[in-house]
């Protein structure tokens, strides 16, 4: 048969050749460093078999490709490597009964039901096992089964593999891949694609962890243990990556959130709903502050909606029932006589559809900004909460903008700029911009394809002389419209979305929205929605990490402690936070019979930015002796001109000190 190389040469090669075959044939030479092929775009290992007259290209270490394969190839090196492990115990190795192990970002895991639990003191054996099956340099073989011979393999023994060939689509192969022989080796149910053997697995990985992970997702299905580990090519990038790690732990907003007592979930509350302590209710305000400053001064009007809706307004808006999973389950008083069912709200959109629905509107009022910081309700699955990140209730900053068609263009030029004005306020400065267009392929979307192309369009020129660097992504739309999201780094370089901004279609049509355009007759609005915080929840969770808790004067919970040097001027540190309270500074006086430092150390380790220390010499001439956080010691000033400089800074969110 003949495939085709790169640059369209045609290569006579056997009946089932693989990209060995093209090797040996093109480039013997590079046997030692070939790990896969590029075949029409679909990454292949050098084991499968090529499709006649395929285009094929070959890859070498130098590939970025080359991290999947040697990635996925690890996850079989770890099922080996963990059933080694309980032979050792004296356990059948087929006992260890195995689901998935897929690639992943930066790693792979591979879910694994054992005969007795894993625990994350058995990863460094485990680990230790799979560098030695990597040192034996094992060759990897694929080989295909018929389907009942498949099953034969598993049935009786392991459900996991039986369910995975059972869901199979008829006529599909059945592949397998096994790595050594059958004297010392592993075989394991896999499309592919792998190295060709474990000796070019680069040495560069670590296991990670133990999880908990619900078979195919599914939390009525049976509890397996994930076991994670990550691989890069150089030692390097592993270190970088496991420094990364560990400052994320120090990061971890949940860790941060008990020892700056910023917020609680309390499970007699209720899994996944977030109770606010006075000191990250400051941050919680601060925000909202700034987004309700930057919406009146953007000419948004500002609503109030009711955290409950009846269930009619969700059907008629195409939430429920098709998102009915992710909802907590309509409430009901048909018991008490009545006919009303609510559903808790999971979204803001159609309150605010019908605060615009309530009365006729002419184009002259349009664009209509209406913005509200509305609490919403979603049923995430139990396993998957995260702190603030993942919750079941949360508040958005929502805002949905009604313009005409014409308007779409200039109404998200200045969604654009209240989004790089919050960036920049935070400091997050290292972002990228997406636009989802529609898939001319897909037929999910609705809406008249020349609106479709008029609001794509007006996105891009918008992105354009915003000045934002950005990716088109096909398919990436909503259903009812195209949207640009941003995709943020923290200080880390974790990558998160913050900030959407949709255009919407579906919801003016389902609500029959109209307005009196210039001709008198009626005309269909169009609907932005926009967030640039998303949930405060998930935002702050992300602020705590980005700043390791160290934020800005102006978001600090406590941002002045004052310290007297002893008793005798407890009097004058009083005076001196009253003086900061009377400003408008969140100050307090530490009085505690605790020895200076350990007080000044206190404050530090509750990352509050200012301390000011005052004795007899501060008491006698008015001033105080100023240390800011990570700058140390600034010396002795006047209290004015202290306050002057704080509150400066506060006042215009600066992130640097002013002085």
């Amino acid at each position: 048969m003949v495939v085709y190389l790169p640059d369209g040469k045609p290569l006579e090669v056997g009946e089932g050749a693989t990209a060995w075959d093209v090797v040996r044939a093109l480039e013997p030479a590079l046997a030692p460093r070939a790990v896969g092929a590029l075949v029409e775009g679909e990454l292949y290992d050098l084991l499968r078999p090529l499709p006649p007259g395929a285009r094929v290209r070959l890859l070498t270490e130098e590939d970025p490709e080359y991290q999947l394969l040697f990635r996925h190839t690890l996850a079989h090196v770890l099922a080996q490597a963990v059933r080694e492990h309980f032979a050792e115990k004296g356990y059948d190795p087929e006992s260890v009964r195995l689901g998935v192990g897929p690639v992943i970002e930066k790693g792979f895991y591979y879910d694994i039901d054992p005969p007795e639990p894993l625990s994350d003191e058995d990863l460094p054996a485990i680990e230790a096992r799979m560098r030695a099956i990597l040192q034996k340099d094992l060759p990897l073989r694929r080989f295909v089964l018929p389907r009942e011979e498949a099953l034969a393999r598993y049935q009786g023994k392991d459900p996991y593999k039986t369910e995975l060939i059972l869901d199979l689509p008829e006529g599909e192969e059945v592949s397998f891949y096994q790595q050594g022989d059958e004297a010392y080796g592993f075989t394991d149910l896999c499309r592919g694609p792998h190295v060709p053997s474990t000796g070019r697995i680069p040495p560069h990985f670590r296991l990670t962890h133990v999880a908990g992970a619900y078979w195919r997702g599914d939390e009525r299905r049976p509890m397996l243990q994930r076991v994670y580990g990550v691989a890069f090519r150089t030692a390097e990038e592993l270190k970088e990556y496991l420094w990364q790690l560990e400052e994320a732990k120090r990061r971890d907003h949940r860790r941060l959130g008990r020892e700056l007592e910023l917020f609680l979930i309390d499970p007699v509350v209720g899994k996944g709903l977030v109770l606010w302590l006075p000191k990250g209710n400051v941050i919680r305000e601060e925000l909202i502050a700034f987004m309700r400053e930057e919406q009146v001064r953007r000419g948004y009007q500002l609503v109030t909606t009711p955290h409950i809706g009846g269930l009619e307004l969700y059907r008629t808006s195409g939430h429920y029932p098709y998102y009915a999973e992710s909802q907590f389950p309509p409430i009901s008083f048909k018991e008490r006589g009545e006919e009303e069912e609510y559903l808790l709200k999971p979204m803001n959109c159609p309150h605010h559809v019908r605060i615009y629905a309530h009365k006729r509107r002419s184009y002259r009022e349009l664009p209509l900004r209406l913005a509200e910081f509305g609490t919403v309700y979603r049923y995430e699955k139990a396993g998957e909460l995260l702190g603030l990140t993942r919750v079941r209730g949360f508040t958005q900053d929502d805002a949905h903008l009604f313009c005409t068609p014409e308007q779409v263009k200039a109404e998200f030029l200045g969604v654009l700029d209240l989004v790089l004005k919050v960036f920049a306020t935070l400091g997050l400065k290292d972002f990228r911009a997406r636009i989802g267009t529609r898939d001319p392929k897909s037929d999910k979307y609705v809406g008249d394809e020349a609106k479709w192309t008029l609001a794509e369009r007006q996105i891009e020129e918008a992105a354009l002389e915003a000045g934002l660097h950005y990716t088109l992504e096909a398919g990436d739309a909503a259903f009812y419209g195209p949207k640009l999201d941003f995709v943020v780094k923290d200080a880390l370089g974790r990558e998160w979305q913050l900030g959407t901004i949709q255009v919407d279609y579906n919801l003016p049509e389902r609500f029959g929205l109209t307005y009196v355009g210039p001709d008198g007759e009626e005309h269909r609005p169009v609907m932005i929605h926009r967030a640039p915080f998303g949930s405060l929840e998930r935002f702050i969770g992300i602020l705590i990490e980005h700043f390791a808790g160290d934020f800005p004067l102006w978001l600090a919970p406590v941002q002045v402690v004052v310290v007297p040097v002893s008793e005798k001027q407890e009097d004058y540190a009083q005076e001196v936070v009253f003086r900061l309270k009377e400003a408008g500074l969140r100050a307090e006086a530490d009085l505690r019979p605790e020895r200076m430092q350990a007080r000044i150390r206190d404050a530090e380790v509750q990352k509050v930015p200012y301390v000011l220390v005052v004795g007899e010499r501060e008491r006698a001439e008015g001033t105080v002796s100023v240390r800011r956080r990570h700058r140390g010691n600034l010396g002795a000033m006047p209290l004015a001109s202290f306050l002057e400089a704080a509150l400066r800074e506060y006042r215009e969110r600066l992130l640097e000190p002013s002085f």
